[in-house]
């Protein structure tokens, strides 16, 4: 980012400037047994690896990146002659080094002491380190930020963070980020994060092996840092650790770009034209608000409400309780235009009981013998710490011969649904278990649900032929995205407060009564309340207040909020807000998050139901702002996010290119005009068009 003017380099196109300055070092660490001891120098390689004075140069896209084995920092020589610090030493010596030995395109060494092995390779332009451990260990590495150069941090917090390194409040108490960590598996959406080194330069950091791998962060000379940590562990099978590190142009999605090449290079990248292909309803999501439906705005005279409102696309989602959408309804919601599917879930099992979901209530013999256990084989506790969680392991070995997934599908689509809500699934919290009739590690646990997510996308689910589904699932990390046409939560950098604020325990345990109860709870069932009551700072007790407007800038500050997700991942999938975080829970955060959604070219959330006492206005808003949006979303949907810009210093303009050009959109979240576009309003422009203008302030309340 130019720091006189605010602009950053990326107004230009991301794909051919990543082509011409993206440096990608990766670094892949494997373990084996020892090498003989440490040589001082030794020959360049003939593909130009070099070991000189126990270092190891590798010539990469870009520059030289040069190891020191000795402590595995990193060091990278630019090819216009600059020098950047990609990783500090590792925070827990690795110890003495073996022989470093060049061989094809890399070389490999060994810790001796902690029975670790290294190995460095260059591919795709990128430098691969690969550590493998021969016995269960951890290691903090690497340890990143420490440049004088590095000006702000990109952190995939839901749709993505970046920053600024010095700033005041995400270095203080008040941000709860410092002193904290987070699993790159099930608190990150994407296992990458990065580094702006002032003008024109910054470092990308991927960690393809993101179970057993977390990120921690801390506050040095009020400056923010971060380190990897992995733990090397048999039982789990994460005894081989990679880490990518790209040096980059410094651009604030950066680390997106690298992420997304990866993928794409490794064909782990979906495509939404091809899921659309396959299956023609999930055309349906585009141009589609999504709302959660109660009471009467779950049936047909409800849905002929909504289109003569000027509802003309919605994806619309209810509970699979007692009362789900009847064939009549769901006929309905298809005649409008709608995509209609059930909300379920694979995770839990609990006793049947009055107060039991009904999808935590499976079939004799599944709860509790299909719990997922404990290293004490205690079973694992469920929602809520109730029941347990249900062994995706023990669900497979089943399917064959008892069919309890797909007979559970069936009997949700009988209705005719053409899409599917399955919770947890891909949200990233894996489990190991340690039952002897159905053990699983954390990789197991994720590929397991990674194919029964893909046999409801392909209908292979059912053996009679019914035809796949549109499939979401919760806060989807990237690995899902092959499997999913559409995520709810991803959307949302969720700040830890955020659980107080919804169940009222900031201060009393769970067990004791709630200590506030602004949020709501679920009462009166046709429109509960922790759903569809509107909530403002000002609502919360006064001892409340200031973590709860903390928690809110966090999450929505928009001088914070850059499109990482969107960049990785827009094109192969529709990524949403939380769904109990409907666009008319927080008022004091709609004209930016609805700026947001159209600058992101991303959906907003809703709830419906006719017995909200503010149903109208609830409705209003919802048509006027997904009429302004689908032919936008129709248009780019399925396009890539090529471009990411701030236009001001202060980070209040900023504008996104979808494709080459297919769609334009210059959001101001100020409240001074900037060339032309007033405070608070959007321009959205389509390849060949004038400019469309959205003021959000004029229509929500």
């Amino acid at each position: 980012m130019d720091t006189i003017t605010g602009k950053s380099a990326i107004a230009r196109p991301l794909r051919r400037r990543a082509r011409r300055t993206l440096l990608v070092l990766a670094v892949a660490t494997a373990l084996a047994a020892g090498l003989t001891p440490a040589a001082t120098a030794g020959p360049a390689h003939p593909d130009g690896v070099r070991v000189q004075d126990g270092r190891v140069e590798l010539p990469v896209a870009g520059g030289t990146a040069t190891i020191d084995p000795t402590t595995l920092r990193i060091e990278a020589r630019t090819d216009d002659g600059r020098t950047l610090r990609v990783s500090d030493p590792a925070a827990d010596a690795p110890g003495k080094p073996g022989h470093v030995t060049a061989s094809g395109r890399g070389a490999q060494w060994s810790y001796p002491g902690r029975g670790l092995h290294a190995q460095a390779r260059v591919e795709h332009g990128r430098l691969l380190v690969t550590l493998t451990a021969g016995r269960d260990t951890s290691l903090a590495w690497p340890v990143t930020g420490a440049d004088p150069a590095a000006s702000a941090l990109q952190l995939p917090r839901g749709e993505g963070l970046s920053l600024p390194v010095a700033d005041p409040f995400w270095n203080s108490p008040r941000a709860q980020l410092v002193g904290s960590e987070e699993d790159m598996a099930s608190q990150l959406t994407l296992p990458a994060w990065g580094y702006t080194l002032g003008r024109g330069r910054g470092v990308s950091y991927l960690a393809p092996t993101d179970i057993d791998t977390s990120l921690t962060y801390a506050s040095q000379g009020g400056r923010l840092r971060t380190t990897a940590k992995h733990t090397f562990s048999g039982g789990n099978g994460t005894r081989a650790y990679t880490v990518a590190f790209a040096l980059t142009d410094g651009s604030p999605v950066a680390p997106a770009v690298d992420y997304r090449h990866w993928l794409a290079e490794h064909g782990q990248l979906g495509s939404l034209d091809d899921k659309i292909r396959e299956n023609p309803e999930t055309g349906r999501l585009l141009g589609a608000f999504h709302a959660y439906a109660w009471g009467g705005d779950r049936t047909a005279a409800g849905i002929e409400r909504l289109k003569s409102r000027g509802v003309s696309r919605l994806w619309l989602g209810y509970d699979a309780d007692d009362a789900p959408m009847k064939s009549e309804d769901v006929t309905a919601a298809t005649k409008a235009g709608y995509l209609v599917g059930p909300y379920d879930s694979f995770a839990n099992g609990r006793d049947k009981g009055p107060d039991t979901p009904p999808n935590s209530v499976w079939p004799d013999g599944v709860y509790p013998s299909f719990c997922v256990r404990r290293a004490d084989a205690t079973p694992q506790p469920g929602f809520h710490q109730q029941g347990c969680y249900l062994s995706s392991q023990a669900f497979e070995q089943a399917e064959r011969q008892r069919h309890l997934l797909a007979d559970r599908t069936r009997s949700l689509v009988a209705n005719g649904a053409s899409s599917y809500f399955l919770d947890v699934d891909a949200a990233g919290e894996l489990f190991r278990d340690h039952d002897a009739g159905h053990p699983m590690t954390m990789a197991q646990d994720r590929a397991n649900r990674l194919a029964r997510m893909g046999r409801l996308t392909d209908g292979t689910y059912d053996a009679t032929g019914r035809e796949p589904l549109v499939l979401g699932s919760e806060s989807a990390g990237a690995w899902a995205n092959r499997v999913l046409a559409f995520d709810h939560g991803s959307g949302t950098p969720v700040d830890g407060r955020l659980w107080p604020m919804e169940n009222g325990h900031f201060d009393s345990a769970a067990d004791q009564p709630k200590d506030d109860t602004a949020w709501g709870g679920y009462m009166p069932a046709g429109a509960p309340d922790t759903f569809f009551k509107p909530v403002r700072v000002g609502d919360f007790k006064p001892e409340h207040r200031a973590a709860v407007a903390d928690a809110l800038k966090a999450m929505y500050d928009p001088a914070y909020r850059v499109p990482l997700y969107e960049t990785a991942l827009h094109g192969s999938l529709v990524n949403v807000e939380r769904w109990e975080l409907p666009f008319g829970k927080l008022p004091e955060e709609k004209t930016d998050r609805a700026l947001l959604a159209m600058l992101y070219n991303t959906p907003l959330n809703f709830v419906l139901s006719d017995k909200d006492e503010r149903e109208e206005q609830n409705v209003r808003e919802l048509a006027a702002l997904q009429r302004y949006f689908e032919p936008l979303h129709r248009a780019a949907g399925t396009k890539e996010l090529t471009s990411f810009d701030w236009l001001t210093a202060d980070r209040t303009v900023q504008r996104t290119v979808f494709g080459d050009g297919t769609l334009t959109v210059t959001a101001n979240f100020g409240s001074a005009a900037h060339d032309g576009l007033p405070g608070g309003c959007v321009d959205a422009t389509l390849k060949g068009g004038r400019p469309q203008r959205l003021c959000p302030a004029g229509i929500v309340s």
